[in-house]
């Protein structure tokens, strides 16, 4: 009975002991400056709503772009304006390259032109846009099914409840940085349902 017990009892140390190692690795393969972002964005970079949104599918550019306009003020955030006062040095660099790398779900990219009719008027607004408002469509910056590229976000699969605070944050001038002022133009000419639609649709775009 004794010999069992000792047996089971060893058998939960190497377990922990095992669970503490591969802890400790993950840690590891994580850079410093990176890892004060875990928390609220996961070690993937897929987000935890309502902490934090995925950064897994951004580009390295863009990552960078966002940290150094937390930095200046230029894009206001009380959580993440002192966060990304942290990364010093080549602090910003790790974390883009790392965040940047993260794998994404693939979206099957839907061409722009593939489809001239729609039924769905948020489908309409993303591809077609509203030119009677001098609305452009969103997939002509964020490209096709909104993937992303460069300095224009992936959207899609990204939190609907992120995406409708951002457009919300352009509209009250609390995110800027866009160039010639474009993403506030495009903000301030949608409607409240309409910001909620198009949140929900580029959400569900996985």
């Amino acid at each position: 009975m004794k010999i069992k017990t000792l047996a089971t009892g060893l058998t939960l140390l190497s377990g922990c002991a095992m669970a503490s190692v591969a802890l400790a690795a993950e840690a590891t393969a994580i850079p410093q400056p990176a890892q004060i972002c875990v928390t609220c964005h996961g070690v993937e970079g897929q987000g935890i709503e309502p902490l934090g949104p995925r950064l897994a599918g951004l580009s390295k550019d863009y990552i960078t772009t966002q940290l150094q306009h937390f930095q200046a003020g230029v894009r206001q955030n009380a959580t993440m304006m002192p966060m990304a006062m942290m990364l010093q040095g080549d602090g910003i660099e790790q974390v883009a390259s790392y965040f940047s790398a993260k794998p994404t779900a693939d979206v099957k990219p839907v061409i722009r032109g593939e489809q001239v009719t729609f039924n769905d008027d948020t489908a309409r607004l993303a591809y077609q846009g509203d030119w009677s408002r001098g609305l452009p469509a969103c997939v002509t910056c964020h490209g096709p099914s909104a993937l992303g590229g460069g300095l224009f976000p992936r959207l899609a699969g990204q939190q609907a409840s992120y995406i409708k605070t951002q457009l919300l944050a352009w509209q009250a001038g609390t995110r800027k940085g866009d160039v010639d002022g474009m993403m506030a133009s495009v903000a301030n000419k949608l409607t409240a349902a309409e910001v909620d639609a198009l949140a929900n649709y580029f959400a569900n775009l996985k």
